[in-house]
């Protein structure tokens, strides 16, 4: 299981009360992007809510693919992000507390710590596989970005 299907809207009942429809708590699922990404009933929601709404589709639901939002550049774009907080040297508990502020989104701790132990074993998968090949940039590459999830 992707760690997007484990993204679930902070306020979810507040939300559905506000658009006056019921939609799934994840964050990633299917009528939760077609509200976000129509924008159908926005305006029904309070400013502070819709404002962290907006950027949740500016930032992770803007492309051009045909399919969009179903395309898989939306949930891809938000697993860079958790990166990306990682990165800056943020713990899993840290990372939660962020995406609350930035978009209104929770996940446990635990799942986002699976997620990052998962990134890590990746690479190091990717880094033997330059090492067969050869690649010794590439494996540097990969040896720096592994570092930085892994402090």
């Amino acid at each position: 299981m992707a760690i997007t299907d484990k993204i679930y809207l902070k306020n979810h009942r507040q939300i559905s009360s506000q658009l006056e429809t019921n939609i799934p708590k994840g964050a990633f699922k299917g009528a939760t992007l077609d509200v976000l990404f129509q924008g159908d009933g926005l305006e029904k929601l309070d400013d502070a809510t819709r404002e962290r709404v907006l950027d949740f589709a500016s930032d992770f639901l803007d492309c051009d693919c045909q399919d969009n939002p179903y395309c898989g550049c939306p949930e891809r774009k938000f697993m860079r992000y958790l990166l990306e907080l990682r990165a800056q040297g943020l713990g899993p508990d840290a990372i939660v507390d962020v995406m609350s502020d930035d978009y209104m989104l929770y996940a446990y701790p635990g799942d986002v710590l699976s997620f990052l132990d998962d990134a890590v074993r990746t690479l190091e998968a990717a880094e033997g596989l330059a090492r067969v090949d050869g690649a010794e940039a590439k494996r540097e590459e990969i040896s720096r970005t592994k570092q930085n999830l892994s402090r």
